[in-house]
Formats: structure tokens, C-alpha cells, sequence
């Protein structure tokens, strides 16, 4: 497993700054605009379906919950210029079932937010805290093989793929779901 070489610090991780995104700690403002984006079936294409808002409230006790207990996770992610809630981003460890090992990065975005390069520049801040704070050796992405958007930020994040890791979710409805790739970024490759 990719466990972190020096493990988190003493304190959870409250919040990465980028240019301009702010990655934080979850409020309780952010559960509507949250249930929002889990409602909408466009952007839960690729997760299996909407999400109810009692799943979705759940979600973020459930998110709260890992970065106390192991002091990362997924943060809200909010525009610093507006304030707006636009989605998440943060890492987490990848489930036991998975036939893969290690640290996951991840983002999912408000449709509204899609195509300014949030995920990106928000990817590019976890990635700087799980590499130089946490001490990852490497940092994995997992998504389905029909997910081209989460795709293209793997790869301009640097991120390679090994189409021999990929992987059929068993928990998936044969489908589009089903079939999962696995991308890659070692703490030495990534990109200044």
C-alpha cells in the first residue's frame, strides 16, 4: 500500500490555496449545492446514478470523518473571487475491493464550473500536498473507461496509463460502468 512515508500531520489538512480556488474543510452551507450536483444525472454519469440528499448529507459526514481520522481527504472546493461552492477534490485510499493499491486523487465539479480548468488546477494543489507534505511515493486515479473529461485532466496532470491495470468493477451492472481504467503519477514524475 501507498501509505504516506512521514503520515499526515498532527493536525487534518483544512485547506489548500490555489490561484483561485480555495480547497477546505466542508460547512454545512455546502450540503444543498452538494446534493445539487449529486442529483444531477450528467454529473453522476460515470458514479452509477443520482444520489438522494440523505446519500449525499451522508457523503460529507462520511468525508469529515476520514480527514479526522487520517488527515486528508476530500475537500469542498469553493471559487476564492466568489465564494461559490463548485464541487470537490482531495485524495483518498482506495477501497480494498479495488485489484489496485495505494492513494487515490479525485474531483467531481459542478456542471457550471466544467471547462475553466478548475479540476486541473485544483488536481495540481492535492497532488503538491499529497507528494511534498504526505510523502506518497505515487498518487493513482481511477475512473470508468468511458469518463474521456476525467481522462484528459489525468494526463495534463501527467498522469500515465497502463491499459494492463485496468480493471472490470464487479460491483458494476455490465455497461458502461463496469470497466474501469487506472492512471498513475509517480512522486518523481510529475510535472514542475
Amino acid at each position: 500500500m501507498n501509505a504516506p512515508l512521514n503520515g499526515p500531520s498532527n493536525a487534518p489538512l483544512n485547506e489548500l490555496r490555489t490561484e483561485r480556488l480555495l480547497l477546505r474543510r466542508w460547512r454545512e452551507s455546502d450540503l444543498a449545492p452538494w446534493a445539487a450536483m449529486n442529483a444531477d444525472p450528467e454529473i453522476r454519469e460515470h458514479l452509477g446514478g443520482p444520489l438522494t440528499r440523505e446519500q449525499s448529507d451522508a457523503s460529507v459526514a462520511r468525508f469529515e470523518a476520514a480527514i479526522e481520522r487520517r488527515g486528508y481527504g476530500w475537500l469542498a472546493v469553493e471559487v476564492r473571487e466568489s465564494g461559490e461552492f463548485v464541487g470537490f477534490a482531495g485524495l483518498d485510499d482506495i477501497e480494498e475491493t479495488d485489484p489496485v493499491d495505494g492513494v487515490e486523487i479525485g474531483w467531481r465539479l459542478a456542471r457550471a464550473a466544467w471547462g475553466h480548468g478548475y479540476a486541473t488546477e485544483a488536481a495540481r494543489a492535492v497532488l503538491g500536498y499529497g507528494f511534498d507534505t504526505l510523502g506518497l511515493p505515487e498518487v493513482l486515479a481511477i475512473t470508468t473507461a468511458a469518463n474521456h473529461r476525467s481522462q484528459a485532466v489525468m494526463r495534463r496532470l501527467g498522469m500515465t496509463h497502463d491499459a494492463a491495470e485496468d480493471f472490470d468493477d464487479p460491483d458494476a451492472p455490465q455497461g458502461p460502468l463496469r470497466r474501469n481504467v487506472v492512471f498513475r503519477l509517480r512522486r518523481e514524475d510529475r510535472l514542475s
